[in-house]
């Protein structure tokens, strides 16, 4: 088996315009440019490089899916047929109410967010969930808070840090 090389991490000036770009998605190239103290070419290359390596991935909104009505979000345990996780992550993607699902080690298959407008709706969403062919069990836990929503800041302060003294 060959071991594949592992991917070059961004450089400090990579992590500064993501770090911008994380906490003002809105910014425009040139008022990076500016923030950066860097060229307008010279953030659009990064940028366009960024995404060809499949580090930025877009710049998806920030949604509150409670303000929009789905105040409950649940995590479910699968446990799945050997060989049949695509077909079950297929089958799982047409399912609205299903936000991400993650290919596990461990007790579960699968792990999947999930949201649901209430506990009758989501009842409604697991049976839908368990009806899926290859799906054997689902164990579920609704959760109460989101003390640490979704980041990547400390990740790209680290990076910053660590690219920061390499050059010393």
């Amino acid at each position: 088996m060959t071991e594949q090389p592992e991917p070059e991490a961004p450089d400090e000036l990579d992590a500064r315009l993501l770090l911008l770009l994380t906490d003002e998605p809105r910014l425009g190239v040139l008022e990076c440019s500016r923030r950066l103290g860097v060229a307008r070419g010279t953030v659009q290359a990064r940028l366009d490089k960024l995404v060809s390596r499949g580090i930025l991935g877009g710049f998806p909104p920030a949604l509150d899916l409670a303000a929009m009505g789905y105040g409950l979000t649940a995590f479910a345990t699968l446990e799945i047929a050997q060989g049949r996780r695509a077909e079950v992550a297929a089958r799982l993607a047409a399912i609205d109410e299903v936000c991400e699902a993650h290919a596990t080690t461990g007790q579960g298959d699968l792990l999947v967010r999930l949201v649901a407008r209430s506990n009758a709706d989501l009842q409604r969403v697991i049976d839908e969930i368990v009806d899926v062919a290859g799906v054997h069990r689902l164990a579920s836990s609704i959760a109460l808070s989101t003390p640490i929503p979704p980041r990547v800041r400390p990740l790209l302060d680290r990076l910053i840090e660590q690219r920061g003294t390499l050059g010393d």
